[in-house]
């Protein structure tokens, strides 16, 4: 989100005796300029009621312009209660006018101050009451970049990652908040591990969950995650890195209650798993029947195709269907693990590759000698 930074020509106590002269704005004595400020942002949500938007901003921004150049010693209790103020003002249809005065602060203070954790965080709050997380986070590596001078303690960032990634599943991102909790988790060390179940738990049911996560075994990793061995929660998202429908199945008869309270869907479940079990078919078997398919992922005949078009559509699997015969042609497929097998096959693969170039290159001399050696003789 680009908010066009804010210059006025006038010294701060101008400016604050300036915005104390507003309409809807009550009069105060006059004071010190960090004082002045105080009592201008105490009352300032009557700007939200009788402004208009134009109005509302003007003020807002006056009020950043005054705040950036206040030195940070003198200025923290007026950016947090302007922050707060913003925060609890988006019962008005002005919400957007707040994340922007926001962003203009945040923009607008120095790379290294240490006001620009609390404000982001404000802002991600009024993101989320106003739907716009996606004006104020991009992703992870963005994010970072933005504190790279000045990093938030690890506290900090486990409770604003806890706060994006709720932002994140509210906004129907979820790929981007999965990406967010396994950053949260892993901000945790052997020390404090242990502390961090709950946030371990709802890493693992938002993977499972989320229709476009399939690669599961980073999770297993996870120092939170690790400390949850022997636990339900640990033996599902091991069914669902590298065991078969029928596993999952037999979790489910055993253990109904425990995956419903988690909010896990079953049925969404049964697809996933149902996918990744094609997955797991289609890596050591370059031609799987229909029957075969029928009767590893438990469906009726009527269903197969169907359910081959959806594996197509996700590309995880690069394969053509022969009605007619009843097969599936794999040429390719995603692998549900990647541990050391997959990396030497990878690096074989590029072996491959470099030596296939090498002759291409030499191919390509030998054509360019001959065509030289016949421009010579002609």
């Amino acid at each position: 989100m680009q908010v066009p930074p804010v210059f006025i020509d006038m010294s701060l106590e101008d400016q604050a005796q300036e915005l104390r002269g507003r309409k809807f704005l009550k009069r105060s004595p006059q004071r010190g300029i960090e004082d002045d400020l105080h009592k201008i942002i105490g009352v300032c949500e009557a700007c939200f009621k009788e402004g208009q938007e134009s109005e509302v901003e003007m003020v807002l921004n006056d009020i950043v312009s005054i705040m950036v150049l206040i030195p940070l010693e003198r200025s923290e209790n007026i950016i947090l209660a302007f922050c707060e103020k913003l925060t609890k003002a988006q019962g008005s249809k002005l919400g957007s006018v707040c994340l922007r005065a926001l962003w203009l602060l945040f923009q607008s203070l120095d790379d290294r101050s240490p006001m620009r954790y609390p404000v982001y965080y404000h802002l991600i709050q009024i993101a989320k009451q106003t739907d716009s997380v996606h004006l104020v986070y991009q992703d992870i590596d963005h994010l970072k970049q933005q504190f790279a001078n000045c990093p938030p303690s690890s506290d900090q960032l486990q409770k604003l990652y806890r706060l994006l990634h709720e932002v994140l599943v509210k906004s129907n991102q979820s790929e981007q908040a999965a990406l967010v909790m396994i950053e949260l988790l892993g901000t945790y060390t052997d020390k404090n591990a242990s502390h961090a179940r709950e946030d371990a738990i709802r890493c693992i049911v938002s993977a499972l969950a989320d229709p476009k996560t399939f690669l599961l075994d980073p999770l297993l990793s996870l120092k939170p995650v690790l400390f949850l061995e022997g636990e339900l929660i640990h033996d599902l998202l091991n069914i669902f890195v590298s065991e078969n429908l029928s596993a999952y199945l037999k979790f489910y008869k055993e253990h109904k209650e425990f995956v419903t309270t988690q909010g896990l869907n079953h049925e969404q479940n049964m697809q996933k798993m149902r996918l990744l079990s094609f997955m797991q078919l289609a890596e050591s078997n370059p031609e799987i029947s229909f029957d075969i398919i029928e009767r590893e992922l438990q469906m009726k005949p009527d269903e197969v195709e169907s359910f081959i078009i959806e594996v197509l559509k996700t590309k995880l699997v690069r394969a053509r269907m022969d009605q007619a015969a009843r097969k599936v042609y794999v040429s390719s497929t995603m692998h549900r693990t990647f541990g050391r097998a997959q990396w030497q096959q990878l690096r074989d693969l590029l072996h491959s590759w470099r030596g296939n170039l090498s002759s291409v290159q030499e191919g390509m001399k030998s054509i360019t000698a001959a065509q030289l050696e016949l421009l010579n003789q002609s």
